[in-house]
């Protein structure tokens, strides 16, 4: 009855491997579960006429037989399934586990376009549901149909002609199953969907909802959310409607065996094929096999979810990942941190350059601006340099060494960003600075200072030791942003990648930052995206870029004076060059 899956429940096996030994002793646990099922029956077969005839020399005897076996069996049930319940539970926490490990490998491209709530439900509910089927397949599914057999196989052997009317029907309740359970399997998958949806929308109301309140959109908001939650329930309704469904009409068929059943063991005993003793036994199996019969019906529609559930996991493996490392690797060490670009071209899309042959030579200790419309590839550059993506043609140099054949995480060490917005998780202030990095009190106090970040932190309630809530709402945007220049720096990174990473504070904030920067900045090479182009002025060398391509570099006074694209930039923004101010003044002087 139970098809092979298509998402891949077979290739689950191996994460069971390290749990043998308790697998080994819940197997023999339901293996004594199972086989006190014909021995039960045979008991019941001599109870039921001795009881009707009041031998009660032979009812007592009986009895205590019965008892004893039924604790038994209930002993073994229970060893079953606690024994069998850690196992199950370990599969999903490693399914969890490695598939949290491959997201954060896939291509931030391919990230970018996944939403955030559909990821956690499916790392939370779905991996939950699997987990469920995986438990519910040993404790229950397993034994229900282990039952089934030894039932079927003892009422076999107490009359098989009695027993061929059941196996008649067995295919059409397999049949019954096996299409509700398709039907069912397909409307869970719409409902996740629906549910993924709906943990999506959630995530973007909770954030934007300042804006909604600035915009008056709380209608339109309250009408969406209601729309969602509507096609979610409506998903449901199909799938409990199925379920619903055939339960009665496998119902009706057993009733249809049972009463079949009854109608030939009358014409028997009449015949004298059959005695009162062997009629008792086979009746208490054919109500024994209700039960698992009613669990692998059920169960059947939870694998079904499961597998719904378990694809959807597995959807997570087929995304892209990012390059792996190289092999054999070349050692970055401690670079200076001089950068050559060599004719890099790159695309997101064939066809379509974001880079177009690229070249560009960074001194170490070099303060570099890019600057360019949006578009224009600062961002792509920033993604090259830390590895997020790697270019289709051109060498990228860090010291001589091609960043292609060093190591992500030795190069990442030496480069390190600081976003436009910063993010953290949640945790002390001294977690957040240390990122999962090993760090002495002393070697967080002096990132800190360099970004100009010690002087508040001290002054906070528990210091370093002051608990950051979700996204670090407790703390000034100024504040968090001097945090995210003290993780930056904490490592003694060469490379500092610097994201515009004022713009987004006011002027009181903003004043603080460059102070932490200006000292983050000493020593390394800096490359800095700048749209407020006041920000950039005294940059050793400003590199215009405009659709992938290179059209001006140099000093801000040099491109001032050229008249090309950079001072049209500038003008637009009310920068003017300082040699014309002076110019200006000497005239107003005179």
């Amino acid at each position: 009855m139970l098809k092979p899956s298509e998402a891949g429940f077979r290739r689950l096996l191996p994460l069971l491997r390290p749990h043998l030994r308790r697998l080994i002793l819940g197997l023999l646990s339901m293996a004594v579960f199972v086989g006190s099922w014909p021995l039960l029956m045979n008991l019941v077969g001599r109870l039921i006429p001795a009881l009707g005839s009041g031998q009660l020399d032979v009812v007592l005897p009986v009895l205590g037989v019965v008892l004893v076996v039924f604790l038994v069996q209930k002993l073994a049930q229970f060893l079953q399934d606690s024994l069998l319940a850690g196992p199950a539970l370990q599969v999903s926490q490693s399914l969890r586990s490695d598939l949290f490990q491959r997201l954060q490998r896939v291509e931030l491209g391919a990230l970018e376009k996944l939403s955030a709530g559909d990821l956690t439900y499916r790392l939370t509910e779905d991996a939950d549901r699997v987990s469920e089927v995986i438990y519910k397949t040993l404790h229950d599914t397993i034994p229900s149909a282990l039952q089934l057999v030894a039932v079927l196989g003892y009422m076999l052997w107490l009359d098989w002609k009695l027993t061929m009317a059941i196996v008649l029907l067995a295919p059409l309740i397999a049949w019954l199953i096996s299409l509700f359970g398709a039907r069912v399997m397909a409307a869970t998958e719409r409902s996740q969907k629906k549910v993924s949806e709906l943990a999506g929308l959630l995530g973007e109301a909770i954030e934007g909802l300042p804006l909604v309140r600035a915009f008056a959109a709380e209608p339109w908001l309250q009408a969406r959310f209601e729309q969602e939650i509507d096609q979610h329930r409506r998903a449901r309704y199909t799938t409990y409607r199925l379920v619903a469904l055939q339960h009665p009409v496998v119902g009706i068929i057993e009733v249809l065996g049972i009463a079949t059943v009854l109608v030939l063991a009358a014409a028997r005993i009449s015949n004298g094929d059959l005695n009162s003793e062997g009629l008792s036994s086979y009746l208490t199996g054919l109500i024994v096999l209700i039960d698992p019969i009613a669990h692998l019906t059920t169960n059947y529609n939870e694998f079904q979810q499961g597998q719904a559930s378990l694809r959807r996991l597995r959807a997570i493996e087929r995304e892209p990942s990012e390059a792996p490392d190289p092999t054999p690797a070349l050692e970055l060490g401690r670079p200076s941190g001089q950068l050559t670009l060599d004719r890099i071209s790159f695309a997101y899309t064939p066809g379509q350059p974001v880079l177009d042959d690229l070249s560009l030579r960074i001194e170490a200790g070099q303060i570099v601006a890019l600057v360019g419309p949006s578009g224009a590839g600062k961002s792509t550059l920033f993604s090259l340099l830390l590895r997020f993506n790697t270019a289709q043609q051109g060498q990228l140099l860090l010291d001589g060494k091609d960043l292609s054949r060093v190591r992500a995480r030795e190069l990442r060490q030496q480069v390190a960003l600081v976003p436009q917005r910063s993010s953290v998780f949640s945790g002390t202030i001294a977690e957040a600075i240390r990122f999962g990095r090993e760090a002495s009190q002393e070697q967080l106090i002096e990132a800190a200072t360099l970004a100009n970040a010690h002087e508040f932190i001290i002054r906070l309630p528990d210091g370093y030791n002051t608990r950051l809530e979700e996204r670090g709402t407790n703390i000034s945007g100024g504040q968090l942003q001097r945090v995210a220049i003290a993780r930056a720096v904490l490592g003694n990174p060469a490379v500092l990648l610097l994201d515009e990473a004022t713009s987004a504070l006011d002027a009181e904030a903003e004043a603080a930052v460059q102070v932490g920067l200006k000292q983050a900045m000493n020593g390394r090479t800096v490359l800095v995206i700048a749209h407020r182009l006041a920000t950039v002025q005294e940059a050793d060398s400003i590199v215009v870029l405009e659709r992938g391509r290179i059209t001006e570099q140099g000093s801000h006074d040099s491109l001032m004076q050229k008249g090309g694209r950079y001072r049209e930039l500038c003008e637009r923004q009310f920068i003017r060059d300082s040699s014309i101010i002076e110019t200006e003044a000497k005239q107003n002087v005179q």
